[in-house]
């Protein structure tokens, strides 16, 4: 039986500008652009934040409506997934755009040090934020940026605080968080088997140059990659990515070297149990 690869493009973040890389996509119709290059090149995840007209990050609900309409239009069948980070806002304005009813919506479970401050997800946040998702049939991925964080899933999951089985990703690489270590990530995998049983679906996200290892590591063992100018601007060390697509094609390249093939929309939503949206007969073909 085949194992198809969901791959997640992360298309802006709240950090990376056009300083860094002018390929980062800033405006709704840039996002945009962008992400149906990216689909097209084989993403079926597009993990989405929206940015003021300076760069600045933003949690504007009207900029996060604008995006999903666009990529709905352009990208059918494509998932949407939202982010309520907490660079973009602070408290409940960080799932001000749940009700939109997105496929999908980061949460993190728990707090962690980010390079120069602390990434604060007290318990009352996340739970608001879980019943939220469960208000608006908005999917949990749940971030891991330590070993916590997937047994703080399992146990919201236990409560019902969380539908279906979590959809967990291992976030590796951030400064003062969870390095990029080989053992760890292999503990990680174990744990989630453990949990959530053989099949549960996970996923990894490496930063910076970190991305290429966590690509490689999570398709060789049977998971699902993230990747997109969010994490990585860089191809290598010389060469700035021109765009999110060519990430994407570079995890495309990674599948086939490892005999996985690149789910489709189709599959990805079955994969991860999402309904089908009301425009699923105009997507990509499975």
């Amino acid at each position: 039986m085949t194992n198809p690869c969901i791959i997640c493009v992360a298309i802006t973040g709240s950090l990376p500008t056009k300083a860094n890389n002018p390929a980062v996509p800033i405006t709704v119709s840039e996002q945009v652009e962008s992400t149906q290059e990216a689909f097209e090149a084989g993403a079926t995840i597009v993990h989405a934040h929206v940015r003021n007209d300076d760069q600045s990050p933003s949690s504007d609900p009207e900029k996060f409506a604008a995006l999903k309409e666009g990529i709905e239009k352009h990208c059918p069948g494509m998932i949407i997934q939202f982010s309520t980070g907490g660079r973009s806002g602070a408290g409940q304005t960080r799932g001000g755009m749940l009700p939109l009813s997105p496929d999908m919506a980061s949460l993190s479970v728990g707090s962690n040090n980010f390079p120069t401050r602390v990434y604060e997800n007290p318990p009352d946040l996340v739970d608001w934020l879980a019943s939220e998702m469960l208000s608006y049939d908005v999917k949990p991925e749940i971030e891991a940026f330590d070993l916590s964080h997937i047994l703080k899933a399992k146990d919201m999951a236990d409560k019902g605080q969380l539908a279906g089985t979590p959809y967990i990703q291992f976030v590796m690489g951030v400064k003062n968080a969870m390095p990029v270590d080989r053992d760890v990530f292999d503990y990680y995998i174990h744990t989630v088997k453990r949990l959530f049983g053989d099949d549960a679906p996970w996923c990894a996200a490496g930063i910076g140059a970190n991305q290429l290892k966590l690509n490689e590591w999570a398709i060789a063992a049977g998971g699902h990659a993230r990747t997109g100018l969010e994490d990585n601007v860089r191809l290598d060390r010389d060469t700035l990515a021109p765009s999110n697509a060519a990430l994407v094609r570079r995890a495309v390249e990674i599948c086939d070297r490892n005999d996985r093939p690149v789910a489709s929309w189709q599959e990805a939503r079955r994969i991860l149990g999402l309904r089908l949206p009301e425009n699923a007969s105009k997507g990509r073909a499975a």
